[in-house]
């Protein structure tokens, strides 16, 4: 028998990953440091797209690029995060076919981040699954 990570079961750790990544529902900034951080050892390679940004102001100032957007491919949808006109961020859920976004809806970011918890743990189950189906062929099993 296997143990879930929080020992909760599955909808525990959806709460749980939630949970961590709502450490700062305004800044686009903290959700991709933990995207691309925390997170980064359960997500596939290129699951996580972040997009820069730096102005002519930045450069003359010596500022860093700052990040305004992270997008997250699921399976069968994206969950797109982006820094909001009016402060904060702006949270949207597109289906997608065959690499064809079908439908774009605005979501608020507590279902974004369920889904994205929910996108999260699949993501990290179908990986070690598939480290399991890897060990088992190499060792004839």
């Amino acid at each position: 028998m296997t143990t879930d990570p929080s020992g909760l079961g599955p909808l525990g750790d959806v709460q749980v990953v939630a949970a961590m990544l709502r450490t700062d529902e305004a800044d686009v900034r903290s959700f991709a440091r933990v995207l691309t951080g925390a997170l980064a050892e359960a997500l596939p390679a290129g699951m996580v797209e972040v997009e820069y940004r730096r102005g002519l102001g930045d450069r003359l100032a010596g500022r860093d690029r700052r990040v305004v957007a992270v997008l997250v491919h699921g399976d069968h949808h994206d969950l797109g995060l982006r820094e909001s006109d009016r402060g904060g961020v702006d949270t949207e859920v597109r289906q997608v076919v065959g690499g064809v976004v079908l439908s774009r809806t605005k979501v608020d970011l507590d279902t974004w981040l369920w889904v994205l918890a929910e996108t999260v743990l699949a993501a990290a189950a179908r990986t070690a699954a598939t480290q399991r189906a890897f060990e088992r062929f190499m060792h004839g099993r």
